[in-house]
């Protein structure tokens, strides 16, 4: 049994998430615009609101422990989703994207990253149940995958090779300019693609690469296939405002990748060791959020040195 959620439970989940997003529509969506900061954080607040809200509906159908969970892997979701945000900024000035165009990119890149969490999480789900060997090679990646992230070099993110954007480009007619926020075009009776659609391409490829470490993440968390899957999906909903309410400070956290390291290598350890001991929930409630606000403080409080121009 993945879960021990009921029809009801995903029937308030799936209610919970469109509301909230005809709400966001309703209030911001209607037309296409530059996203201040004020409204990024209002719409960035009310994602929170719903989803830490939900946490009251998990504990009264399925009680504390369940809910101390979901909140704990939506903490960790949330916090690990924060590297995608570097990306999203490299992605959207290397193909030159208009701020007025950058939030309907992102609703649908959030889209397909909730289809591909699903068959990601579903598919992780199922092993761990199946297999119980797997939580260990999970654990162990994540262990590698913390250490790399905390001594990786400053090297930046090689967008002209990058897989999805080459076989876009070799498999489909495009054009080079852009066409308002069209994704397609006809010229001379043939449908073209625009770089706006391939930037879609590229910000899906790239959800489905931060997917490999954060789904077994929130696996180590919980193996309840709705536990992990709402708490995953809430803290992905909230991106697109996170990202515009952040953009224009995220060149300062430059110790953030140690704080993201952390998260990985505990929850990693704690897998490997959940056989010998298994370390509760309310701890990690307690520790998961520790690394990045630290990371972040620390970037504040010291700044990296701009080098003059000689």
């Amino acid at each position: 049994m993945l879960s021990s959620a009921a029809m009801l439970d995903w029937g308030v989940f799936a209610a919970a998430v469109v509301l909230t997003m005809l709400l966001d529509f309703a209030l911001f969506g209607r037309t296409s615009h530059r996203i201040s900061f004020r409204e990024a954080s209002v719409r960035s607040v009310l994602w929170i609101v719903v989803s830490l809200a939900f946490a009251g509906w998990v504990q009264h159908r399925m009680g504390s422990e369940k809910a101390v969970s979901y909140v704990v892997a939506y903490l960790v979701e949330k916090s690990l989703s924060v590297d995608n945000l570097f990306v999203f900024l490299v992605i959207f000035t290397y193909f030159r994207v208009k701020e007025e165009h950058q939030s309907r990119v992102l609703f649908w890149g959030v889209f397909g990253a909730v289809v591909m969490r699903a068959i990601f999480i579903l598919a992780g789900t199922a092993l761990l149940h199946r297999f119980h060997f797997t939580m260990y090679v999970f654990g162990a990646f994540l262990v590698f995958t913390g250490i790399k992230l905390a001594f990786k070099s400053d090297e930046s993110v090689d967008l002209e090779n990058n897989l999805a954007l080459r076989l876009a480009r070799k498999y489909l007619r495009t054009t080079k300019e852009f066409s308002g926020e069209k994704f397609f075009v006809i010229k001379d009776g043939v449908r073209h693609a625009t770089p706006l659609f391939l930037v879609v391409i590229v910000v899906e490829f790239t959800d489905v690469i931060f997917a490999v470490d954060s789904v077994p993440a929130v696996l180590a968390i919980s193996s309840d296939l709705f536990v992990v899957y709402t708490s995953n999906i809430f803290a992905i909903m909230g991106l697109r405002a996170l990202y515009f309410m952040l953009s224009g400070m995220m060149s300062r956290f430059h110790y953030l990748d140690i704080g993201l390291a952390v998260i990985l290598v505990f929850i990693g350890a704690k897998m490997l060791g959940a056989d010998f001991y298994k370390i509760p929930n309310f701890v990690s409630l307690g520790v998961m959020p520790g690394g990045p606000v630290l990371a972040v403080g620390a970037s504040l409080l010291k700044p990296v040195k701009r080098q003059e121009p000689s």
